[in-house]
């Protein structure tokens, strides 16, 4: 039954999701928000999105990028470089951006019938980024729920394992990672040294599945 709409990115995690739950997807969304990497990773949404046969919107949240404070945002050379940790990952953090996002998401379903908007947070993400914390999932579920007719949740299945889980899946689902794009900092290749990069690395290594990413 078709009952959600997925929040894709064209990232491991929400490409994995995508294909995991394609029984259930109606509609998948993703959002140019103005990010290094934007460019980059939103036509492998598209990509998979119709490769399956699922219906893809790409909405403009351009003022986060006039308005909000990220390396993320701030052009390549402001991405920090080294491991996927609480240290070096912080000033990536574009401010309650999945609620942003999931808000609007929750707006769409609703206005298709839909009762869930999937997103992939994942375990790893918790300690970096407050709003892919169970506790924050669990709030915004409750207030889509409350603030929408059709009682919208929010479904985030990945957010209790690991980004090495994910990849597990994503294999046993045959899934190219190759297709997706991870790197930060937004140039012709993944740049193999920012956080988001050394992450890909470890999780492809660490899930037996060869890494044939293009490096710098």
């Amino acid at each position: 039954m078709k009952d959600s709409v997925i929040i894709v990115s064209g990232g491991m995690d929400s490409i994995t999701l995508l294909y995991e739950y394609k029984e259930r997807i109606a509609l998948g969304v993703s959002f140019d928000y103005g990010s290094n990497h934007n460019a980059r990773e939103i036509p492998f949404a598209e990509l998979h999105c119709r490769r399956l046969g699922i219906p893809h919107l790409t909405i403009p949240l351009d003022f986060m990028h006039r308005y909000f404070r990220s390396s993320l945002l701030e052009g390549a050379e402001a991405i920090p470089e080294g491991n996927y940790d609480d240290d070096n990952m912080k000033s990536t953090v574009v401010p309650f951006r999945n609620g942003i996002m999931l808000s609007i998401a929750a707006g769409l379903a609703e206005s298709r019938g839909l009762h869930y908007v999937m997103m992939a947070n994942h375990g790893g993400d918790h300690t970096i980024y407050p709003d892919c914390r169970p506790a924050f999932v669990d709030a915004m579920s409750q207030a889509t729920e409350a603030g929408t007719y059709v009682g919208v949740q929010v479904s985030a299945p990945y957010t209790q394992i690991t980004k090495t889980d994910i990849a597990r899946r994503g294999a046993a689902l045959g899934i190219d990672y190759t297709e997706t794009w991870s790197c930060y900092k937004g140039g012709e290749r993944h740049c193999g040294k920012c956080g988001t990069c050394r992450e890909r690395i470890e999780a492809l290594a660490e899930a037996g599945i060869e890494d044939h990413t293009l490096y710098e």
